[in-house]
C-alpha cells in the first residue's frame, strides 16, 4: 500500500496518482506536478489515501507544491491565451487549405508546449502548418488528431435526456458499448435513437446493463412455451423486465386468452436467448459497431 492523491488536469479527464510528499492536501485543492508533458497545474479529486501497489504506475512522481495565488493567475492567463491560440491556428488552417476541424487549443502550465486538437476524415499532412505555428508561438507545437467521442467530450453539450453529457461531466474513460446492450434493455434498434450526439452508441447504455442481464436471465423468451401455476399451458407474447411480469397466450379450452403472470408463477426451461435485428436496421447497426471498435479508446488520456 502507498499513500497517494488523485489529480485531474481537465474536466472529466483521467485521474493520475501522485505522491503528496508530506504536503497537506484536500479535495479541490490545486497542485503543481511534473508529468510527461512537463510541469502541470491540476486539481485534487482524490484526497490522500492508501492504494495497492499494483494499481500504481511506477515511478510515482511527487507533488512539487500546492498551487500559490501566483500559480492560479498563471493558469487563468493560460486559459485566456488558449482562446487567442485557437483563433490563430484556425486562420493558419484556412491559409494552408487543410481539411481539418480544429476542436481546442491547450497550453501546458509552463508554456513549454501548445497542443491543438482536431478531427479529420483521414490523415493530414500538417508539417507546414506546424512550422508556421512554431514561428508564431516560439514554442513546441503538437497537433493531435482525435475521434468524434473525444470531440464531444471536450466541447460538451446536452444529451437527449436533457442533462449535460456524461463524458463531459464525470466519465473519465469511455467504456465499451455494444448493440447487445440495447437489445438486452428492449430499446428500439433504430440507430438514431440509441446513438449520442457524437454519432456513436450512447455511453449510458452501460449504466444499467448488469441489472438488465440479471433480470432477463430469470425471464422466458418471447415465443417460449410455459406452464402456469393454475395448470394451463401457453406461449409467451411479451415480458416486462423491470416488473418481472410475463404475458402469456394460454389455451383455455377452445379459446385463447392473454393473461399476465409473475415470473415466479410460471414453469419454463431457461435457455440462451438470441434476438434477431430487423433487416432495415441491420446494415446501419453493423456500421455503428464497426465505428465503436475503431473509436474504442480515448486519445485524450494517452499522456
Amino acid at each position: 500500500m502507498q499513500n497517494v492523491i488523485g489529480v485531474r488536469f481537465r474536466t472529466a479527464g483521467k485521474v493520475y496518482y501522485f505522491d503528496p510528499h508530506g504536503i497537506e492536501l484536500k479535495r479541490n485543492d490545486h497542485v503543481i506536478v511534473e508529468t510527461a508533458r512537463g510541469i502541470e497545474y491540476g486539481t485534487v479529486v482524490l484526497p490522500p489515501t492508501d492504494v495497492e501497489d499494483e494499481k500504481i504506475i511506477q515511478p510515482l512522481k511527487k507533488v512539487i507544491r500546492k498551487a500559490t495565488p501566483k500559480d492560479d493567475d498563471t493558469e487563468a492567463n493560460n486559459r485566456l491565451k488558449e482562446k487567442d491560440a485557437y483563433k490563430i491556428c484556425l486562420e493558419k488552417i484556412h491559409k494552408h487549405g487543410l481539411e481539418m476541424k480544429l476542436i481546442d487549443a491547450e497550453y501546458t502550465f509552463d508554456n513549454n508546449k501548445v497542443l491543438f486538437y482536431f478531427t479529420a476524415d483521414g490523415r493530414i499532412d500538417f508539417r507546414e502548418l506546424v512550422k508556421d505555428l512554431a514561428s508564431v508561438f516560439k514554442t513546441r507545437i503538437e497537433l493531435r488528431q482525435i475521434g468524434v467521442r473525444d470531440e464531444t467530450k471536450i466541447l460538451g453539450g446536452i444529451g437527449f435526456c436533457g442533462r449535460p453529457l456524461c463524458c463531459h461531466t464525470y466519465l473519465s474513460d469511455f467504456v465499451p458499448v455494444s448493440i447487445k446492450m440495447a437489445k438486452e434493455q428492449n430499446l428500439s434498434l433504430n440507430p438514431s435513437k440509441i446513438s449520442g450526439i457524437c454519432g456513436r452508441l450512447m455511453c449510458c447504455l452501460k449504466n444499467e446493463e448488469e441489472t438488465y442481464e440479471y433480470l432477463n436471465s430469470k425471464l422466458p423468451s418471447i415465443g417460449d412455451r410455459v406452464s402456469t401455476n393454475d395448470g394451463l399451458k401457453g406461449e409467451v407474447s411479451g415480458v416486462n423486465v423491470l416488473r418481472q411480469l410475463v404475458r402469456v397466450v394460454v389455451d383455455a379450452g377452445d379459446d385463447k386468452e392473454v393473461r399476465e403472470y409473475k415470473v415466479k408463477d410460471l414453469k419454463f426451461k431457461l435457455r440462451h436467448k438470441k434476438e434477431k435485428v430487423s433487416d432495415e436496421n441491420d446494415a446501419e447497426l453493423k456500421q455503428l459497431e464497426l465505428l465503436e471498435k475503431k473509436d474504442g479508446k480515448s486519445k485524450l488520456d494517452d499522456d
